[in-house]
């Protein structure tokens, strides 16, 4: 409990100093709660509630994203903790060689080039640091497309260190009625293994219906699906005596604020 105090407090940290820093620094921000109730995960319980706080922002000099899962299993089975309950979250901050310029750095589908870090931290205080470089993809049709390369490193209590991640994310809105279907997500693929970890592919889109703007009511309220498909997760190789490849859905309620 009190890690999971400690990083949501870490989280509001950092939007209270967005605020402060409004004006000229922060362009744009965006704040979100989801609900998650999703069944067939592998290597945990099978069946999983989730709550996730999101945060997404724009800078003069880069963009920000992070979330923050608080996980609860619905089965009397428990984690490697012996928990029935975890968390895990992520803080992503990436740095704009164009908005730090002042140049217009696009080249045929390339919109940006940037620095883009990853910060991943959860259960018994595992920790891994990503860096690498990113560029931001002009592809007609999506709301946004990065793809994001990360060398990784752990604190040395998590397996997979000095390997390297693909990230591609992304967002495609498609109109219906008077409203909007909105289909996005990201893909990790470790493209390599280390001595104890193997490679990997963690494949989860969403697909949600924009309720509150069909409704008429303003503020964005979503309802729709998660799937999540996991190749070897968390790098532990699929095998007939354990199984780690994943593919497991979730109902999904998402309400932006």
């Amino acid at each position: 409990m009190m890690r999971n105090a400690t990083s949501l407090m870490l989280a509001g940290g950092m939007l209270m100093t967005g605020h402060s820093l409004a004006g000229d620094l922060l362009l744009w921000q965006d704040n979100s709660l989801t609900y998650l109730n999703g069944i067939d995960f592998k290597v945990d319980p099978p069946r999983q509630q989730t709550v996730t706080f999101e945060h997404a922002s724009g800078w003069s000099f880069g963009d920000l994203f992070l979330f923050v899962d608080g996980i609860h299993y619905n089965t009397e089975a428990t984690n490697a903790s012996g928990d029935d309950r975890t968390f895990y979250g992520e803080i992503s901050p990436r740095l704009s060689f164009g908005k730090i310029s002042g140049k217009d750095l696009s080249f045929g589908p390339i919109k940006d080039v940037l620095l883009a870090a990853t910060y991943e931290f959860g259960e018994d205080d595992t920790e891994s640091y990503l860096l690498g470089p990113a560029v931001d993809l002009n592809i007609p049709g999506f709301d946004y497309f990065q793809l994001n390369t990360y060398y990784r490193e752990t604190d040395g209590k998590r397996h997979g260190s000095g390997v390297w991640q693909i990230t591609p994310v992304w967002s495609y809105t498609i109109p219906v009625g008077n409203s909007d279907l909105v289909i996005d997500g990201f893909m990790d693929w470790v493209v390599d293994n280390d001595k104890s970890y193997h490679a990997n592919l963690h494949f989860n889109p969403q697909i949600k219906y924009d309720l509150a703007k069909g409704l008429g009511l303003g503020k964005k309220f979503y309802v729709g699906v998660e799937y999540d498909y996991w190749s070897d997760k968390y790098g532990i190789k699929d095998s007939q005596a354990f199984a780690t490849d994943q593919s497991a859905i979730s109902f999904l309620l998402k309400a932006h604020f």
